[in-house]
């Protein structure tokens, strides 16, 4: 196999989608709604932390004396929302993954209000204190969706260096047909006219379609596609092929922008299990050098063909 995967230093990825956010990072200073991210992700890890330490207390606080293994269980939760908003250059994703888990909590506390030998009272108050939380991370949620990413909610980038020239690497590529030999979630990909395609994959466990577009082609260097305007599945990418230093090889540079809130929720969730978007693509870029190198996707299972490894879980799919 020769190279294997590796992080490669550079500036950025070219063409518009990095603009965005680099140029209003270089001046070092945050936005408002960045700022309203980070001030999340710290209540986050406090209240993760308080409800790890302190589940009773919390429950009280609430109005309930039982379910302190539940308060718990939503401490972890909060606590790897808040690391991840802190820690990521795209917190959008993890916004939307606290909205999601403040809709948990008021159906935990409906249910709480419902019940009997509880605190109504403190329950109505949690509730109503919830609720503007929930509206707050909302708020900065579409915010950040709609200012980051050129509108997209998550980007994920990955690449690695494959030992064939950049011509051998760009002509596979773009024919898209070829993209379900490495991607495991397509089932297909049909040319249907000029620059347009047909998009069969499988997600979750079941089947959804739609229509992409390319935006750029340069030969040998750069392909760019999009989604076209109603399509279910909403993203963007790119993939770029430059010679590597010294004769070994093309590195493939590969950039994909998600664009509705469930993608995003599943970015967050699939990264708390181990399982990040660039993680997904740096796979796919694994099985795509596997195909180049020595015709075949290699598995751990001694199966001829990747196509449906045993090694991609229902995290795998969700996540993309």
């Amino acid at each position: 196999m020769g190279t294997t995967t590796q992080d490669l230093t550079r500036l950025g990825f070219s063409g518009s989608r990095s603009e965005s956010n680099g140029s209003r990072r270089e001046n070092g200073s945050m936005s408002r709604e960045e700022r309203l991210a980070r001030g999340l992700g710290w209540f986050s890890i406090g209240l993760g932390m308080a409800e790890l330490l302190a589940p009773g207390a919390v429950s009280r606080i609430a109005g309930t004396r039982n379910h302190k293994s539940l308060v718990r269980a939503y401490g972890l939760r909060e606590l790897a929302a808040g690391v991840g908003i802190l820690t990521s250059s795209q917190p959008g994703p993890w916004i939307w993954s606290r909205v999601a888990g403040d809709l948990v909590d008021l159906t935990s506390l409906g249910n709480v209000l419902s019940g009997r030998g509880n605190s109504r009272g403190k329950t109505a108050f949690s509730i109503a204190s919830v609720a503007g939380v929930t509206l707050l991370d909302v708020m900065c949620a579409q915010k950040l969706t709609s200012n980051g990413s050129n509108g997209y909610a998550c980007r994920a980038e990955a690449n690695l260096i494959v030992n064939v020239s950049p011509q051998q690497c760009y002509e596979f590529w773009r024919n898209f047909e070829n993209l379900p030999k490495f991607m495991d979630y397509l089932k297909s990909v049909r040319t249907t006219e000029g620059k347009r395609s047909h998009w069969v994959a499988e997600v979750g466990g079941r089947t959804i379609e739609w229509d992409a577009e390319i935006e750029s082609d340069v030969p040998n260097e750069r392909i760019t596609w999009h989604s076209l305007p109603g399509s279910e599945v909403v993203n963007s990418g790119a993939v770029e092929f430059e010679r590597a230093p010294g004769g070994r090889g093309t590195i493939v540079r590969v950039q994909m922008d998600y664009g509705n809130m469930v993608q995003a929720l599943a970015s967050a969730v699939a990264t708390v299990a181990g399982k990040h978007p660039e993680q997904m693509i740096r796979k796919e870029l694994v099985r795509f050098k596997q195909m180049m190198e020595v015709g075949e996707v290699i598995t751990t299972e001694g199966q001829p063909s990747g196509r449906r490894s045993g090694g991609v879980t229902w995290m795998d799919r969700i996540a993309r």
